[in-house]
């Protein structure tokens, strides 16, 4: 019988490097990997269903489900995880000192519905007591449609012509939540600074205190292809959990280093120390602190039309038929 051809697009990471060059193989399929930037995919995805399976905004796709749009169903696979609170940028005149000072100030964010805005508004109301009603937000093109948020919310859409990083600059935004780094704070701009500049400290006390390491995407297969080859979703996790553990035995290489970082053998020690040993986890058990945080901040930010439980994001045969295996990688 002949492999399935599918087309699968996801961003060139070195956890998944293996499936896009070829070194491992999900079995029974013929894997046509195309490396997009996360912008490019979910867009294709979400608006004209381009591919057979892809990465994901978990935020979007989480909306996605539960106003019962069911197009795709998502794998237990987390292709970018990061600690927030170094995205968060701040004008050195706008008086802010501590997250507390964010409350009535201009904070600019990209797509107020983002998985990494989601974040940022979970940790200040959670951590902060800072909530998304504080705060004046000002936000730039939605990658999937407007959504209707709660009135007690302002939310302000910047005009075409704008640019969230120049208005921080200029002082027309008071803070910037961005995943990408601001040019002028790579310039060193004197008025652009981070709210937290010992980030990795406080991040590190974070998770040590709620088992949250936020995850930004998973994966997901197209509904009706999981309907008809469920085998495919088991195929496909088990291919990823392979080339995950590939990329660590590479990274955990003293021969030669195989990366341009002289300490990278002690930053995986260290992230081991607090982690453990499978320090990027795919598994909804493994996840789960993190991934009820993100339906609770969901729900609380009125994002989502119901609260979704973690069961309902996922294929159900994972975790079904693979209980030996998950439990031999760690994943169990």
């Amino acid at each position: 019988m002949a492999n399935l051809k599918l087309t699968l697009a996801c961003g060139n990471y070195d956890r998944t490097r293996a499936l896009m060059e070829g070194t491992i193989r999900p079995e029974g399929i013929d894997l046509n990997y195309l490396a997009l930037v996360p912008g490019e995919t979910f867009w294709r995805m979400l608006n004209n269903e381009e591919f057979d399976a892809s990465e994901m905004s978990l935020s979007s796709y989480t909306i996605l489900r539960s106003r019962e749009d069911k197009r795709f169903i998502a794998l237990p696979i987390f292709p970018s995880r990061i600690f927030r609170h170094s995205c968060i940028y701040i004008h050195s005149d706008a008086g802010i000192e501590k997250p507390q000072d964010l409350k009535g100030k201009r904070v600019g964010v990209g797509d107020y519905q983002m998985t990494m805005a989601v974040w940022v508004k979970g940790l200040l109301k959670h951590e902060y007591q800072v909530s998304a009603e504080d705060i004046h937000w000002m936000v730039g093109t939605p990658i999937h449609g407007q959504m209707e948020l709660p009135a007690e919310v302002r939310v302000e859409q910047i005009s075409p012509g704008q640019s969230l990083q120049k208005m921080l600059e200029e002082g027309e935004l008071d803070a910037l939540i961005s995943v990408i780094m601001p040019p002028s704070f790579q310039a060193n701009h004197p008025k652009v600074r981070r709210l937290f500049p010992n980030y990795r400290e406080v991040e590190s006390d974070y998770y040590r205190r709620t088992r949250i390491f936020p995850i930004m995407h998973t994966f997901v297969l197209k509904t009706e292809l999981f309907e008809r080859d469920p085998w495919v979703a088991i195929s496909l996790y088990k291919a990823f959990i392979k080339a995950r553990d590939l990329n660590y035995r590479y990274l955990y290489d003293t021969v030669a280093l195989t990366v341009s970082l002289p300490w990278v053998i002690d930053e995986i020690e260290k992230a081991r120390r607090i982690f453990g040993e499978k320090i990027w986890d795919y598994s909804v058990e493994g996840s789960r602190p993190t991934l009820e945080a993100l339906l609770q901040y969901l729900d609380e930010q009125g994002l989502i039309q119901r609260r979704m439980t973690v069961e309902e994001l996922f294929v159900p045969n994972i975790r079904a038929q693979l209980t030996d295996y998950l439990q031999a990688t760690g994943e169990g």
